[in-house]
């Protein structure tokens, strides 16, 4: 066995064996009768739904993960773009850095009437509701990559009389690169709940919708089993754009890792 093997093992396990534990505790509890299995399934419940109802689990998946990455992807757009103008003025970030936060602030279910009223009930609301609760961790986490710069290259782009656009360009947004990628996993994290609102709130088809139709016929394990896939299309999520991460800024994951080559 090599060394990665090994550690790579030391990683998983103790991760695997607190999940099993939570697991036979969540069992156990359940067969105890302290609580209805209307209300809550056992795992083994949840894991025959999710065998019984694959098909059903899997159409469902569809359109919230097309939902989840184009959502993500213009909260990124939008997000970069409004930091990087927040960063170069600063009268546009006295004016719109309060909005930003307050954009976070308001309800999802008190606004999807309204951009259903507007953009009907297609694909639309739905992205512009998963884009606004995700675009605020990226434009935060570009925010200070911005600012996080070695001042030393700052002042050497200012002593070869380098222009604002080469030293952004050159500079500053190569530093920024990071904080986006951090955003970018919060964001994750975020936009399936954000989708499942949407899609509660008006649509046909999605995991959410799928939740929102087992929870009224009383089939909680459906349910659950919904939410199981839902957080394991996040996990995937986060571990490719993390697995991207390294190989597109192999220098930033070594500095976090206290490396300095």
């Amino acid at each position: 066995m090599t060394v990665s093997v090994r550690r790579r093992g030391r990683r998983v396990l103790p991760p695997l064996a607190l999940a099993l534990a939570l697991l036979g505790v969540w069992q156990l509890y359940v067969e105890s009768g302290s609580v209805d299995a209307l209300i809550l399934p056992s795992p083994t419940d949840v894991a025959s739904a999710l065998y019984n109802d694959r098909g059903l689990l899997w159409d469902a998946l569809g359109p919230t993960a097309l939902e989840v990455l184009a959502g993500i992807a213009i909260a990124v757009a939008i997000g970069m773009v409004l930091a990087v103008a927040i960063h170069l003025s600063s009268t546009l970030r006295r004016a719109v850095h309060p909005l930003v936060l307050a954009s976070q602030t308001v309800p999802i279910p008190v606004v999807a009437p309204l951009l259903i009223f507007w953009l009907g009930f297609g694909l639309a609301p739905k992205l512009v509701i998963v884009a606004l609760i995700c675009f605020f961790p990226v434009v935060l986490n570009t925010l200070d990559g911005l600012a996080d710069v070695d001042p030393g290259l700052l002042k050497v782009m200012h002593t070869l009389d380098a222009s604002r656009w080469a030293t952004l360009r050159r500079v500053e947004l190569p530093s920024a690169l990071p904080g986006v990628f951090s955003g970018a996993k919060i964001a994750i994290v975020v936009a399936v709940i954000g989708a499942v609102l949407a899609e509660q709130a008006a649509s046909e088809q999605g995991l959410g919708h799928l939740i929102q139709l087992s929870t009224a016929e009383l089939d909680s394990a459906r349910s659950y089993a919904a939410m199981v896939v839902l957080s394991a299309f996040a996990i995937l999520l986060f571990g490719t754009l993390t697995l991207l991460e390294r190989q597109l800024l192999p220098w930033a994951h070594r500095t976090r890792r206290g490396d300095p080559r």
